[in-house]
């Protein structure tokens, strides 16, 4: 077997480039994995690519299989899809996913990968890392029956909340973004969609993914009595103003943050390990399958992430694809 891979690294802000690497024989309880699939997260990765993590959240942001530190170079990523093809028995031959960097072959813990269930296929499952993120969102939101929902943000995170919110009995859901054609993804979820100035208001609960200050103003706004915001928005290294003024305390609004770092402590007996498998099995749902908007080859990110990082290739989750098998 050879042992050497090939790796994106972003050489520093703005510039990616691929480097060989030697990897290490597995050792006992380890598997050797050759990807299938990775993908590229637009919002985390592409802040990660123009050098945006401030440096008060650099040891907060890394990933779990990254090397190097920001503002780089760096090794960054978490959406990976391969074939384990050493390691314990019952492993061997299995697809699995693993929260990996963008890498043609690697050695991880064998603890460190999930296997993807017969139903999903290998592409779709590079959506296992953000499904995971909305299963923790909404494990915090605690949406109720016949709730008046708006997700705020047709990215990857917030089409990714609202894939799964389609699935709540007797909710309103609306997807709410800037962008008209989101219009599509949304219709491919199930659920409503508006433009920001259109949106319905009087909202239980309003979910926040567009990463901007209009947007958080905005999910404010929908809002009825009581209602909670919760903010799934990183913002990297940029300030936001909010207006906290006017009816925010008269209407005893909530905004409350919620991330995929720590297990929601609404759900105290789930482990990560519990969170993933779920979004897996949530993945069986070919519907998901509109978050996945482009695909390059894995020698092309040099060349793509610029482009993501630009907007120049609007996306939401970019697949990148590994040659060296067939898919």
């Amino acid at each position: 077997m050879n042992h050497t891979a090939r790796a994106f690294w972003l050489g520093s802000p703005g510039r990616g480039e691929i480097r060989e690497t030697a990897l290490p024989a597995p050792g006992e309880d380890e598997v050797l994995v050759r990807s299938l699939y990775s993908g590229v997260s637009r919002g985390t990765e592409t802040l990660v690519f123009r050098g945006g993590v401030p440096e008060s959240q650099h040891t907060a942001m890394r990933a779990p299989f990254q090397e190097g530190d920001f503002p780089g170079p760096v090794k960054y990523g978490y959406l990976n899809v391969g074939v384990v093809e050493e390691g314990p028995a019952a492993l061997v031959g299995r697809t699995v996913f693993c929260l990996y960097p963008h890498q043609t072959r690697y050695v991880v813990p064998a603890s460190a990968v999930t296997p993807v269930p017969d139903q999903v296929p290998a592409g779709r499952a590079v959506l296992a890392g953000t499904v995971e993120t909305a299963v923790n969102a909404l494990w915090d939101a605690a949406p109720l029956i016949g709730d008046r929902i708006a997700v705020v943000g047709g990215g990857m995170v917030g089409s990714s909340v609202a894939a799964l919110l389609a699935r709540f009995p007797g909710v309103r859901v609306q997807l709410v973004d800037a962008d008209p054609a989101r219009a599509e993804t949304a219709e491919a979820l199930g659920v409503g969609f508006a433009l920001p100035e259109d949106a319905l208001g009087d909202c239980d609960l309003v979910v926040h993914a567009s990463a901007t200050e209009q947007g958080l103003t905005r999910a404010l706004e929908l809002l009825g009595a009581e209602g909670t915001v919760i903010e799934l928005s990183w913002y990297g290294d940029r300030k936001v103003s909010l207006p906290l003024g006017e009816a925010f305390h008269s209407r005893r609004l909530t905004v409350r943050s919620s991330q995929v770092g720590t297990v929601s402590p609404a759900r105290p007996g789930r482990s990560y390990a519990d969170r993933l498998a779920l979004a897996l099995d949530l993945l069986a749902d070919p519907a998901l399958d509109a978050l996945i908007t482009g695909e390059s080859a894995f020698e092309e990110l040099p060349g793509v992430m610029p482009r993501l990082a630009s907007g120049e290739i609007p996306a939401l989750c970019h697949l990148v694809r590994y040659d060296h098998v067939t898919p």
